[in-house]
């Protein structure tokens, strides 16, 4: 009986390894064969043990056997299994011949019968060899395809995350681009908002400086209207003194009417002049430095913006102060610039000591504060050689600037003056007309409660 032992085993070893084939490559009806094989063998095997009837089954086991392998080599999906397959031919060929030796010539057989043996276990040896080896290759196999396997998986969800990635890009690119798109409009607009806001800074400055050059052309055209009344006046005397002969009262009032005629001429320039100086703060910036005298360009812009504010105010007044350095030589500068700059400052100037003024009066005055001096509105204007520059001062005896504020004035847009009094580009613009185009300084010294100074340091040649 221990003679079918053997066969079992190796049936059952074939059919496990054909099963596990086929259940790896779906092979659902191969699996149903496979495993009917599997129970018909261990079936057979019982059988043989209650009948004792080893010979009769021993056939069957080779036709098992024999049709197991023969089925398997016939599979082209099974070529990778024909090594494993080689290692039972050599059981199975000597098992059979040994079997049929024995029916057919059992004489033989048994003068030969270890040799017979020795055929079968040198074959069992094979065999076991030969399995044991496509074991190991199995093993070597199924870790290699557990590695692809893992590097597909690995490959597969690097895959689908860079398609995520390049989704989630795509997105992003989308919405940066639109945030670009939407940044480009919006500074479009901020641009186009900035230059009307710098249009009308220019405007209100133009019109502030319109109003001291109406003021002050209006003097020397008084003089002209009034002295040009009193030619006329002098002329008919005149005429009655030489119809009466009078000849040294007809030449007195002749050199009366020569004075008036140059005190005439000389207003008359003066209107001229303050005509031109109008026109050229008007005029387009050519951004060309010319030879600039820096005491004549604050002197003037200082009356006319000290008028300009009068012609709103007309109870507005101020004590303007000079202290011009008169060692100084022609500066090269952008006059239409540098004057803005100037008449920046000036405006601003008036404007903290009249806010101050205004301040003052609402407050109730006690016993105690009547004996004081009362507060004047003050405004001083000073220029200064120092070394290669040239300093021009603006100062205000007004509130001065809020500390918490002061690192900010010259920022565009900001402004301490109530909505709709200021845009806020005025000190920005000055700052950029001394720092960049004129390669100078705007400093500012502030003294809260009592006042600013704001300086301006241009170099010289």
């Amino acid at each position: 009986m221990h003679l079918s032992l053997g066969p079992l085993i190796f049936t059952l070893l074939l059919t496990q390894r054909l099963f596990r084939f086929s259940k790896i490559n779906n092979h659902p009806t191969w699996e149903r064969l496979f495993r009917y094989v599997r129970y018909f063998a261990i079936f057979l095997f019982v059988a043989e043990i209650i009948l004792s009837a080893s010979n009769a089954t021993r056939w069957i086991w080779h036709i098992i056997l024999i049709s197991l392998v023969l089925f398997a080599f016939q599979q082209k999906e099974m070529r990778s299994l024909r090594m494993f397959l080689m290692a039972f031919i050599p059981y199975v060929l000597v098992s059979f011949l040994s079997d049929s030796i024995q029916f057919i010539l059992s004489n033989f057989y048994n003068r030969w019968e270890n040799y017979f043996d020795i055929a079968e276990m040198l074959s069992v040896i094979w065999l076991v060899a030969i399995l044991f080896s496509h074991y190991r290759q199995s093993k070597a196999e199924e870790k290699e395809r557990i590695k692809r396997q893992h590097e597909d998986e690995v490959n597969r969800a690097i895959a689908i995350r860079k398609v995520e990635l390049e989704g989630l890009v795509a997105e992003r690119t989308a919405e940066l681009t639109k945030q670009k798109e939407d940044l480009e409009h919006a500074l479009n607009e901020l641009r186009a908002t900035q230059d009307q806001l710098i249009q009308s800074e220019k405007m209100a400055s133009l019109g502030e400086l319109t109003a001291g050059i109406a003021h002050e052309i209006q003097n020397p055209l008084n003089f002209v209207n009034n002295f040009s009344e009193v030619n006329a006046e002098l002329l008919e005397e005149m005429k009655e003194e030489l119809k009466k002969g009078n000849m040294q009262f007809a030449n007195e009032i002749a050199g009366d009417i020569k004075q008036n005629l140059e005190k005439i001429l000389h207003h008359g320039k003066r209107a001229d002049s303050i005509v031109k100086g109008m026109l050229q703060h008007s005029r387009s910036n050519t951004g060309i430095k010319e030879p600039t005298d820096i005491n004549v360009l604050a002197d003037e812009y200082l009356r006319l913006a000290y008028h300009g504010l009068r012609a709103k105010d007309k109870s507005f007044n101020a004590t303007l102060k000079t202290d011009f350095d008169e060692s100084l030589d022609k500066v090269e500068v952008v006059p239409q610039e540098i004057g803005r700059v100037v008449l920046n400052l000036l405006t601003n100037a008036f404007y903290a000591v009249s806010e101050k003024k205004k301040r003052i009066e609402k407050i109730p005055t006690t016993d105690d504060e009547e004996n004081k001096t009362p507060y004047m509105p003050t405004v001083v204007v000073s220029t200064k050689k120092l070394g290669r520059k040239v300093e021009i001062k603006v100062s205000d005896n007004g509130d001065g600037i809020p500390q918490a504020v002061l690192d900010k004035i010259f920022q565009p847009f900001f402004t301490t003056k109530p909505s709709g009094k200021g845009t806020g580009l005025g000190l920005s613009m000055s700052y950029e007309i001394v720092t960049k185009a004129h390669n100078g300084q705007l400093k500012v010294e502030n003294n809260e409660g009592e006042g600013a100074t704001f300086t301006i340091l241009l170099p010289v040649k």
